[in-house]
């Protein structure tokens, strides 16, 4: 089982439908993240749309959360205790785990935007100890 204590760089984001086609990527662009995961089995996570403007006046997207996880070196879950989005609050994020060469590969479930189902790919790079 690979480990994923460390602290961790959002390198790219992707989304696609059932179909496969490409949507717009989660976070923008240049989206920018980080995530650290401790020995002690605690995690902090924070990603935004890292352009200097979002086109059109739309919200940025933006989340961070943090709290005690599990990893079975397949599925990571974390029970969530502080959160900037309030539904988040209290509930488990499961994020399906796989790794291409040095890099961790996480996809959270599938989800909803505009009524058209939607996977998530972030993929993060190790840059550092916890």
């Amino acid at each position: 089982m690979r480990d994923i204590v460390g602290t961790w760089r959002l390198v790219t984001t992707a989304a696609h439908d059932r179909d496969g086609r490409a949507l717009p990527q989660p976070y923008g662009p240049t989206p920018i993240g980080t995530a650290t995961f401790t020995a002690a089995g605690r995690m902090i996570a924070a990603l935004c749309d890292g352009r200097p403007e979002v086109p059109g006046g739309a919200p940025r997207e933006y989340v961070s959360y943090c709290g005690d996880y599990r990893y079975d070196g397949k599925t990571l879950a974390t029970r969530v205790d502080g959160t900037s989005d309030a539904p988040r609050m209290g509930t488990e994020q499961v994020r399906r785990v796989a790794f291409d060469g040095d890099l961790m590969v996480l996809r959270p479930p599938e989800d909803s935007v505009d009524g058209v189902a939607r996977q998530r790919v972030l993929t993060w790079e190790k840059i550092g100890p916890a």
